[in-house]
């Protein structure tokens, strides 16, 4: 994994405050718009890239999942989704656009495979892959020692 979780590129700090308030707006508005607060569950599935919300049992909404990458916590690590093998293929969206862009605007955090875990880099890595790939909201989930992000698409209400 490339150690260089530091930089100092103005560029990338411009695209990063476009994206930190893109992804401010695009998730109050998606939590709005979809009632997405309170009593509301979710179920979702990596091998179909799929998330699904619901309350009191009936799925209300569906969206599709993009894996952006994940944290060991045990290794304080981050790695791109789409520099692990592990992940199914749906889960990957167009994650490589995200890589190709960093590679295209030679921003270096973008292209790494990896980083040496540090908050506020990894949640502009997020937001930075969220406004690429245009997506409706992030989200979270955290298991064992390892930190999963997602970006959220197709949001649809169910009939």
């Amino acid at each position: 994994m490339d150690d260089r979780s530091k930089h100092d590129h103005s560029g990338w700090e411009a695209v990063v405050l476009a994206a930190r308030e893109r992804a401010r707006s695009r998730q109050a508005l998606m939590v709005e718009r979809f009632g997405l607060s309170g009593d509301v569950q979710y179920d979702w599935s990596m091998d179909d890239a799929q998330i699904t919300w619901s309350r009191d049992g009936k799925v209300f909404l569906t969206g599709r999942l993009t894996v952006i990458g994940s944290v060991s916590v045990a290794q304080q690590t981050w790695l791109w989704s789409w520099a692990n093998d592990s992940l199914p293929h749906a889960a990957l969206g167009d994650m490589e656009r995200v890589r190709q862009f960093g590679e295209e605007n030679d921003y270096p955090v973008l292209p790494w495979p990896g980083f040496t875990y540090d908050p506020e880099l990894v949640a502009e890595a997020r937001m930075v892959a969220a406004s690429v790939l245009d997506a409706e909201g992030l989200w979270a989930e955290s298991m064992d020692d390892v930190q999963l992000h997602f970006m959220i698409h197709d949001l649809a209400l169910t009939a």
